[in-house]
This record gives structure tokens, sequence and C-alpha cells, in this order.
């Protein structure tokens, strides 16, 4: 039986995703693609999860570029990706033909190795992707996400991993994304899929606990011969382990990997100065954080966690909020916490801490999820959760996917022009407002990514130097660049600037126009200038914790009933359905569809 130990190094794709948001510039990956192509890893993660919302909405990147530019600059490694089965890197799922188009083209722009993994373990979802991938030649890799709860067990992992094997995987990945994994159950649980599988198994864990090293080795003790690490300065917390360190542990065993332990310490002193680069994207939770052991809460999505309620002034309810998690999780079925279901539970969870009442307003993708448009619950799921969020709907048995009609026509209609390329569409079909917002600004030629650092202004008299800075309100990141002021002796002073590329001119008369009293008589300014009465009467509508209007579905004069949806709102990529709080008729509507709304604002009055 083959001995030597095969990496998987994630510093391109999970390390960076793990530790400073998914922020890492191509510009500093390519130039030490050299030496990692010299290393002999088995595979090099680089595109998938986060990374391709993260390259439209924040770099102003073309993710399809990156990878092109990366297949080119590593021409002797394999290339692997992460992809959410029939969500591909998106938060809802897709019709069959256009994940078969994603594959394909993914395959034809440079991808090799392809990690497929449904946030449910439901293999239905996986079966399209998986058939694409083998279509395309390229090495399907199924994925089991790991997690505890009482219907979790080995029989359950080992049954799945048989499944994957006849869809006709290639090889096998445990995919422990919260770092739940402690040693002896991870020598068990490889010991009984090798036993009941002829394929290779691949281990991912996260290093959260502090327990991945020895999971890793006690994995390879039971026949594990493919772990994934990141290199020593993208590694630890919610990262990985370092590559570094198990290269040596391993140095001189059966199990040797092989690789040159000094050349990778060579490639981790150069990621060690690009992350001094990043500092302001670090995590507040970049240490070992054992809690997860307890509530089961990835690092990433205790990163969210924190900018939720640091925006709501309630940080002090963070522990409130890890103790409704697990009921949360227990009401819905106990599904893994992964993307997207981690957003799912987490952002439940905040709104029923932060109201006072359970599931007195819930989010739209719990609604679909107890519909189970995302797939079948793991486990049973609450029958009172479930009738309070759709009432008497028809509950979906059946694949979800196979509700979806074809898209792909219709997207490259919509689209139109903007697109010059299939993988435009695609980019439009993952993320169609940031994707297309991305190909006008290219269009335009005012793709403008945020800065790495603050530039100070500078000159003097009535001429500053453009200033450019970001601005995080409510979880949501701006790039303003200020381009010029009138004189400061002007009483209407006029301050020029692009917010996310936009042209924006505001005029300050006052500090108060800056800095607006904390509880003033007409209510906050609104995104447009304008300003929303406080939220003091029955009839006012208003929103739990700050958001983007998705959709207005009422007018002036329109008669509601209590519970009607009035407003729907997105926070941390969850949508929300606000409903009417009284029956009567709408007055006013102080929204539209892409403002920026927060609690306590008055968004629609009803008499």
């Amino acid at each position: 039986m083959m001995s030597r130990v095969h990496i998987t190094d994630v510093i391109l794709r999970d390390a960076h995703q793990s530790l400073i948001a998914t922020r890492m510039r191509t510009e500093d990956m390519l130039p030490i693609c050299e030496q990692l192509d010299r290393i002999g890893f088995w595979s090099l993660e680089v595109w998938g999860g986060a990374t391709f919302d993260s390259c439209l909405r924040y770099l102003k990147e073309n993710p399809w570029e990156r990878l092109r530019r990366l297949r080119e600059a590593l021409p002797n490694t394999r290339l692997q990706m992460l992809l959410r089965g029939q969500n591909l890197l998106g938060y809802r799922h897709y019709s069959d033909d256009v994940v078969r188009a994603f594959v394909e083209r993914s395959a034809d722009n440079g991808m090799d190795v392809f990690r497929i993994f449904d946030a449910l373990n439901d293999v239905r979802n996986l079966r399209v992707a998986i058939e694409a991938t083998k279509a395309a030649g390229k090495h399907a890799q199924g994925t089991i996400c790991y997690t505890i709860s009482p219907v979790h067990d080995i029989p359950m992992f080992v049954t799945m991993a048989k499944e994957l094997e006849a869809m006709g995987c290639d090889s096998l990945a445990i995919k422990d994304m919260a770092g739940l994994l402690t040693p002896m159950v991870t020598g068990d649980l490889v010991s009984e899929i090798a036993a009941a599988t002829d394929l290779p198994i691949h281990l991912h864990s996260h290093a959260t606990a502090g327990t991945a090293e020895m999971c890793h080795l006690k994995a390879i003790e039971n026949g594990c011969r493919h772990i994934d690490t990141a290199i020593s300065a993208f590694a630890g917390g919610a990262s990985h382990p370092p590559t570094e360190t198990m290269v040596a542990a391993l140095r001189g065993t059966e199990f040797d990997t092989g690789l040159d332990l000094e050349e990778l310490q060579q490639i981790g002193l150069y990621f060690r100065d690009v992350r001094k680069k990043y500092h302001q994207f670090e995590s507040e939770f970049t240490g070992l954080d054992t809690r997860v052991q307890v509530y089961q809460v990835p690092g990433g999505m205790i990163s969210n966690l924190y900018t939720q309620l640091r925006a709501q002034g309630a940080l002090e309810r963070m522990n409130d909020v890890f103790q409704e998690i697990p009921r949360v999780r227990k009401d819905l079925g106990y599904p893994p916490l992964v993307t997207p279901t981690s957003q799912i539970v987490g952002t439940q969870a905040v709104l029923n801490v932060l109201t006072g009442k359970r599931y007195e307003t819930i989010t739209n993708e719990v609604k679909l999820y107890l519909q189970g448009r995302y797939g079948k619950a793991p486990a049973t799921i609450d029958p009172d959760v479930q009738r309070q969020a759709i009432g008497n709907q028809d509950i979906i048995d059946q694949r979800p996917a196979d509700l979806i009609e074809d898209e792909l026509e219709e997207l490259r209609t919509s689209i139109g022009e903007l697109a010059g390329s299939e993988e435009d569409v695609l980019t439009y079909a993952m993320f169609p407002e940031i994707g297309k917002e991305f190909l006008e600004q290219r269009q335009s030629n005012t793709l403008v990514p945020e800065p790495l650092e603050p530039v100070s202004s500078g000159g003097n008299g009535d001429q500053p130097r453009p200033t450019e800075f970001n601005v995080t309100l409510h979880g949501e990141s701006y790039h303003i660049k200020v381009t010029g002021t009138g004189h400061r002796t002007q009483d209407n002073r006029p301050f020029y600037m692009t917010v996310d590329g936009v042209p924006e001119e505001v005029v300050v008369e006052t500090l108060d126009e800056i800095y607006p009293s904390a509880q003033p008589e007409q209510g906050e300014r609104g995104t447009k200038g304008s300003r929303r009465p406080r939220a003091t009467l029955p009839g006012h509508v208003t929103t739990s914790m700050p958001g983007t209007i998705i959709d207005v579905l009422v007018s002036v004069g329109d008669q509601v009933e209590a519970g009607t949806p009035v407003l729907i709102t997105e926070a941390m990529k969850m949508e929300t359905e606000i409903q009417a709080p009284v029956a009567g008729t709408v007055s006013a509507v102080h929204v539209e569809k892409g403002d920026s709304v927060n609690p306590d604002e008055t968004l629609v009055e009803i008499e």
C-alpha cells in the first residue's frame, strides 16, 4: 500500500478566505507561483468558495482572468476549486444547464480538480456537477461535510461515501469546515470509509479548535494519504495546519511527503510580507477558539456574527447568539454549518436574540429551507417553526433543481451586450447585482478596487490631492474617493467624491450635516439625502437590523392586513421579508430598491 502523503495547499484560496476576508489580490499571487509550482503539491486550491464574489465585489478583478493567469503561472500543478454543488458559487440552486456550463467553462479555463459539496450532504444536489466534471475529463472529488448531531454518525458518513463512489467520483474529501473533528474520531471515520470504498481519501480540517494537526496524523495512520494545509504565514486559527509543520512532522517516516522544507520556508517568508499589506482585513477572531467544540460555529461565521452585532451596538449579546445557534440548528433539522446553511442559521439566531422573540422575524432563506428548496434536512424539522414560517405551503420532497427550468438562454438575453463571453454570462448568473455592476464598470472603464491603505491628503490651499479610504457601515464596505472641495471660506462648501466609483456631491453647511444628532426629531438621514422619520407609532414599519432594500412590495394607497409583506431587505447575504405590523392604508413609503436602511427608521407608514 502506498504510504507517501500528498499535500493540497490552500494558500491561494481558503487560507486567505479564513483570515483576511478573501482579499488577497492576483498581483500578490503571481510573483510566487514559479516557486509554488516547483514544490510538487498534489494540488493547489486557487478558486471557488468566496473568491469569485470577493473578486467582483471588492477587488474589481475578473475571477475568470485570475484562473487563466494562475493556470499559465502554474503549468506543472493541478489547480483545484471548491464548488457548492447545485449552488455553484452563489447562494441559491441554479438550473442544470447553468451548472453544466459553469463546470465546462471552468475546466476549459484551467481547472483540474472540482471539490464538490452540498451543505446538507444531500447527494441529489451533487449529481449534475459530478457528471459535468467527468464529462469535461476532470477530477471529481465528492465531499462529505462533517458535523456533529444526534443523527450524524460514522455509519451515516460511510453510507454517503459509498453513494459518492457509485456516482463516479474519483476521490473523497472529508470537509471539517468548523474544526469539529477530534483525533480519535478522525481515526475511526477514516478507517471505516477506507474499508468501505476504494477511493483515495482527502482530509480538510480547519485549525480553529487546535486539534487539526492531531487529526491529520490519526487520519494518515488509518489510511488517508491526502491532507489540506496552508503555508505557515496564513495558517492556524480559522485557517489550516501549517504546511511546513506537517512536512517536518512526517519527514523521515514512511509517510514522508518528499517536499522541500527549506523551499517551503522561503515561500512562507514571502507570504508573511504579503499578509502585512492586508492587516485591515484581519479577522477579530484569528487565534485558537475552542468554543467551536461547543457551539459548532466555524471561524468565518464567528466573524460574520461579530460584524452583525457590532452594527447593532449589541456585541454584549454574542454569547446569547452562540447559545441560540444550536437551538435554531435543532429546529431546522441539524444542517451542517457550512455556506450557505451557516449564514441561514446564524442570521436567524441573531434575529431571534435581537428581537427578543424567537422567529418573530424569519428570513426568506429560512422559509425556502423549510420548504425543502435547499434539499432534504438531515433530521426532522420542528413542525411548529415550519408552520409559523410557511403556513400550509407544500413541502418539496424531490431534488430542488428539478423544479428549475433551464435559464442560461434567458440570462444571455438579460445581460445582453455587457457580456463579451460565456464566462461573463456565468458571472452575471452567479451574482446578478454585483456581476452586472462589475460588467458595467468594466465597459465604462471605472473599475476601482478598494484601497489596501488609506491615502493621506496632501498639497495645499484650494487644491488638495485626492483622498481615498474605506468606510464600513453596518457591515457594508464602501470605497470613498474625495476628488476635490470648494473653498473653505464658502458658507455652503461642496465636497466632490466617488462612492464605489459613482460620482457624488455633498454640500456641507454645518457640522450637524456631517454628524447629525443621535436622536434628531425628524429621524436619521436616508441614503439619498432625505430624512426618514424615527419609528414611534404602531403603523411605522422598520427593520430589525441594518440592510439594503431588495424590493418594495407596496405603494401609497394600498390596503394591507397585519402580516402582509411590504418590503424585502438583505443583510449579510440573507433576505428578510418585512411585514405590516398593523392593518390599514399605506400612507407613505420612504425607501426604494437599493437604499440602505437602519433599525428605528420608518421605512413605510401605515394608517
